[in-house]
């Protein structure tokens, strides 16, 4: 027997045609619509152990996850975000990559945001003292720097020394930017050395044209030959852009190591999915494809 029949089997089917009282009369219309809502309530929602269940379940990895990334995670972050997805099917990664003061500066101001990676350790500092990151930020790649001028190498440069030569045209990011601030750390140590003079820094500074919002733009601008140099991280270098430039190396004592750390914002509207991410990030199969695009793991 069905929940309706069992509600059935005790409601009057409908009002007596035969003179009852008053009061009787009220009672048992009342009796049938509080027998009429019974049985829309069994019908739309039987309750189930199934139902129970469903109802207590913790929900899955799925809704919108957005992840603030420096601008040279571009291409290994794109395709960490497409396995993410694959293994995640409910959910959808949405970036936003630019320079690392720029992305922090816009958590701050209440950018909406459950992940954010930088390309340096000062500008994540900076998000751990404000408060906008949850937890303990994590490194997960470190990268190097090189020198890049445009194919056909309008400035005639052949060595690092070129780039304090004057009337070369050097283009760059703000200190702020991670890149910019490493850029001035390489330049520093070479006017350390008798071969570069201590006036080498000055002079390459002076050089600089045009300081641009991020590594990509910056990158950009040297492939259309806007610039006759710049200095890029070297994982930027990759395959479709090294057709397109010629490459100067910084020696290993003069160049500099970045170290990228992740972390979850603080706020997020799914911390769980956001650690989940950073987890992939961190993963065997993270490391990887990092390291395929030119990043240096730290596993």
């Amino acid at each position: 027997m069905g929940n309706a029949d069992l509600v059935g089997s005790r409601c009057p089917r409908a009002p007596l045609r035969r003179a009852v009282p008053f009061s009787a009369l009220v009672l048992s219309w009342l009796l049938l619509l509080a027998c009429e809502a019974d049985r829309a309530n069994l019908s739309a929602a039987p309750i189930t152990k199934s139902n129970a269940a469903t109802a207590n379940a913790s929900p899955g990895v799925e809704g919108e996850l957005r992840v603030y990334a420096a601008a040279s995670l571009t291409d290994a972050f794109t395709e960490i975000g497409r396995d993410f997805e694959a293994q995640n099917p409910g959910a959808h990664v949405v970036f936003n990559f630019g320079p690392s003061s720029g992305l922090r500066t816009q958590i701050e101001n209440g950018a909406a945001a459950d992940v954010f990676a930088s390309a340096d350790d000062v500008q994540m500092a900076s998000a751990v003292k404000s408060g906008i990151v949850a937890g303990e930020p994590q490194p997960f790649a470190r990268n190097s720097l090189a020198v890049v001028l445009p194919a056909d190498n309008p400035g005639k440069i052949d060595s690092l020394h070129d780039l304090g030569r004057p009337g070369v045209r050097l283009v760059a990011t703000n200190p702020q930017v991670p890149v910019g601030a490493y850029t001035l750390q390489v330049l520093d140590k070479l006017s350390r050395d008798p071969t570069y003079g201590p006036e080498f820094s000055k002079n390459a500074v002076a050089n600089i044209r045009s300081h641009e919002e991020d590594v990509r733009s910056l990158l950009a601008k040297v492939t259309l030959g806007e610039a006759d140099a710049g200095v890029v991280y070297t994982s930027d270098i990759t395959p479709q852009v090294a057709s397109q430039v010629k490459v100067i190396a910084i020696p290993p004592a003069d160049n500099v190591t970045a170290t990228y750390p992740i972390a979850v914002v603080q706020g997020s509207h799914r911390p769980d999915v956001a650690q989940r991410f950073v987890e992939s990030v961190l993963s065997d199969d993270g490391q990887k494809t990092l390291a395929r695009w030119g990043l240096q793991p730290v596993q």
